[in-house]
């Protein structure tokens, strides 16, 4: 099956939109957390590449705007309604995944 790149573009958008929908709708109980341990990205990653697509763009966007939104919301309302505190396994994970996925200068 061969498609334009428009075609390609609005559905690549389509699946960004029901990804977000998915993580603040149907899953906001699933912690940012637990999606760097397992599958190397949180919604923290998906803002930050919004605001680097943006960015690229010569839009001028920052984090906090850009976690907006993704989340919805601003970001400490986010977390204070849907947050919970880690063990200190689940933080070491994260130190490692963060690491290996992120990088120390993306934080």
């Amino acid at each position: 099956m061969t498609q334009d790149d428009q075609t390609r573009i609005e559905l690549e958008a389509a699946a960004f939109r029901t990804l977000i929908h998915h993580l603040m709708e149907k899953r906001p109980d699933v912690q940012n957390i637990d999606l760097m341990n397992l599958g190397g990205f949180c919604r923290n990653c998906l803002s930050r590449w919004y605001q680097e697509a943006a960015n690229a763009r010569g839009i001028e966007m920052g984090k906090d705007e850009a976690r907006e939104i993704v989340y919805g919301m601003p970001y400490g309302q986010w977390v204070a309604q849907n947050q919970t505190e880690a063990d200190a396994a689940k933080k070491a994970a994260f130190a490692e995944a963060f690491a290996k996925n992120v990088g120390p200068d993306q934080g």
